[in-house]
């Protein structure tokens, strides 16, 4: 039984810590279509929302080769939306 209560709060603290990345991008998105570039906030939007399906695919891969295809994938969304951002 103890398994099972760590898996939670495990799950829990992954959980809060998605919701916390997923509010400073929205922050973030904010801030650039403030800016007054409606192209910039929709790229970075589309990025955005791509790394959660791929972050979403990661987290039920179960081989090791797509877990890392995946794992690149998002290094590579996180860094283009890191671009735009600046």
């Amino acid at each position: 039984m103890g398994d099972a209560g760590e898996g939670l709060v495990d799950a829990e603290s992954r959980l809060a810590e998605r919701l916390e990345e997923r509010e400073e991008e929205k922050k973030r998105a904010r801030q650039i279509a403030r800016s007054g570039d409606p192209e910039r906030a929709r790229q970075i939007e589309s990025f955005r929302l791509a790394r959660t399906e791929m972050q979403r695919q990661l987290d039920l891969a179960t081989q090791q080769a797509r877990r890392q295809q995946l794992s690149q994938a998002i290094a590579e969304l996180d860094r283009r939306i890191t671009q735009l951002s600046q």
